[in-house]
């Protein structure tokens, strides 16, 4: 609003300086009709709050790696009678990283010293593809901290990284296919019911039933993984109690 209480209207390089972007940024949004046409006062074209708005919100879902063409269909969604917020309220509950969102950069020599000098290139290429770091610059992003903290623990405790990569393969996959099934669990059950036109208030439920069910898989998924190792070392103690038994003489 200006000083007479009025929305504040914007002139082209007054809203691009306003929302932090350059001139001919704004005008591709206009053209790919992210942007509603601007008022015409004879020949200069008028912006308002609103547009403001719609810039911030663009550069916002752009901060959280959407796409433009993707951009593109929430904001068709919105023009359908959809509130945008309420979509995004949901798919940002149901987005967000449930891994360690942290990260740390060491150069390649300290990243080896943790390792033992275990890490060969080859080994590093696998970590990267499995994404656990990324060669940035001539150093290393660790995009997990704690699993190379618990890397770094198996390798000292004497189990080569070599071994620990290639259960790592096997641990993603199995770990896919209990994401899967918990995600088509939500879906069928929740998702699915309300149809292809959920109302706002649906999307806000679903949004929060979503964040209350996080810790609830996360508490389902230690619990099947503690019973299978007990069903594990059940079947393996015994062979290793006989192994390291004493002989008597």
């Amino acid at each position: 609003m200006d000083e007479d209480g009025r929305d504040r209207e914007y002139r082209v390089e007054e809203l691009a300086a306003e929302a932090g972007i350059p001139v001919r940024t704004l005008r591709y949004y206009q053209e790919r009709r992210l942007l509603p046409a601007p008022r015409r006062q004879g020949r200069v074209a008028v912006y308002s709050a609103s547009h403001l708005d719609r810039l911030r919100l663009i550069a916002e879902l752009l901060d959280r790696g959407y796409r433009l063409d993707g951009i593109e269909e929430l904001l068709a969604a919105a023009g359908q009678r959809r509130d945008v917020t309420e979509l995004l309220g949901f798919e940002w509950a149901a987005a967000a990283r449930w891994s360690d969102q942290e990260s740390a950069t060491m150069s390649l020599d300290e990243l080896s010293e943790l390792l033992g000098g275990q890490l060969t290139p080859e080994i590093l290429a696998e970590a990267a593809e499995l994404g656990y770091l990324t060669p940035r610059d001539g150093d290393i992003v660790i995009n997990s901290p704690r699993l190379l903290d618990a890397t770094v623990r198996l390798v000292r405790a004497g189990i080569p990284l070599r071994a620990i990569i290639a259960v790592t393969w096997e641990l993603e996959a199995a770990f896919d296919r209990m994401a899967f099934s918990f995600v088509q669990l939500v879906r069928g059950h929740l998702l699915d019911r309300l149809g292809d036109e959920p109302s706002p208030d649906d999307l806000d439920r679903l949004a929060e039933l979503v964040g209350t069910l996080r810790p609830v898989a996360r508490t389902v998924a230690d619990e099947h993984f503690g019973r299978a190792m007990d069903r594990r070392l059940s079947k393996d103690v015994a062979e290793i109690r006989a192994r390291i038994r004493p002989t008597r003489r």
